[in-house]
């Protein structure tokens, strides 16, 4: 136990959980998108699939290792933060970026930053939705009308607004992500270097682009009806 805890607390075992936990959360926001779309399908379908969701007798049990595994990406990422700063108490008097193939961007400079800013979204966003107001579904008992609730909340122009621009901190945050995993599983090379950045970008672009079109679409197709 004491060996092993001694290889997860290293600087190698911070990378490889922050990597870890980092592909997993990337997996879970793939699948959450999917859920939400069906809000395009019309509120029969996305209160179906949200009462089908809370339902489900493995829903607790996946709830509490979502839970666990974004405590560690947290804790691991903070914890890899400090590590770097301590390693060079003494900032840069100015900072060049070595270009497009250097991980080594505002991207990587920023991670704490917006990480930061994706806690608090994520503690409002969970309060808001998952714990928010319940409006039973006429005649069907227990289920929540969770599509008058996504509308109710993106029809406020702040509130879509921000969960936008959230939006594309999180696609931010993606981007150099999603490599510097690979990068710490040691999952590239020069040769798939370039696949790797390319795969950052594109699911940081779908994830962005998917989530925050959400927001749009309801304040200006239904919000304003």
């Amino acid at each position: 136990m004491t060996t092993l805890w001694r290889v997860i607390s290293s600087s190698v075992g911070t990378k490889v959980l922050l990597a870890l936990s980092g592909l997993a959360l990337s997996a879970y926001l793939i699948i959450h998108l999917i859920g939400n779309a069906f809000i395009f399908l019309g509120p029969d379908m996305l209160n179906q699939w949200g009462h089908r969701l809370i339902s489900n007798p493995l829903v607790v049990p996946a709830e509490i290792g979502l839970l666990l595994i974004f405590v560690i990406h947290v804790y691991k990422a903070v914890v890899n933060w400090w590590e770097n700063r301590q390693a060079r108490p003494v900032a840069y008097v100015e900072k060049r970026w070595a270009g497009h193939t250097s991980r080594k961007n505002y991207g990587s400079a920023t991670m704490i930053f917006t990480g930061a800013i994706i806690l608090m979204f994520v503690i409002v966003h969970v309060t808001t939705f998952k714990y928010g107001r319940f409006y039973p579904v006429a005649g069907e008992p227990g289920v929540r009308d969770l599509y008058r609730l996504v509308i109710e909340a993106f029809s406020d122009p702040l509130t879509a607004g921000l969960y936008v621009g959230v939006m594309l901190l999180i696609g931010f945050h993606l981007r150099h992500g999603v490599s510097s995993a690979f990068q710490s599983l040691g999952a590239d090379g020069p040769r798939f270097t370039p696949a790797v950045i390319l795969a950052g970008w594109l699911l940081a672009i779908l994830l962005a682009a998917g989530f925050a079109f959400i927001p749009i679409w309801v304040y200006f197709r239904l919000g304003q009806a």
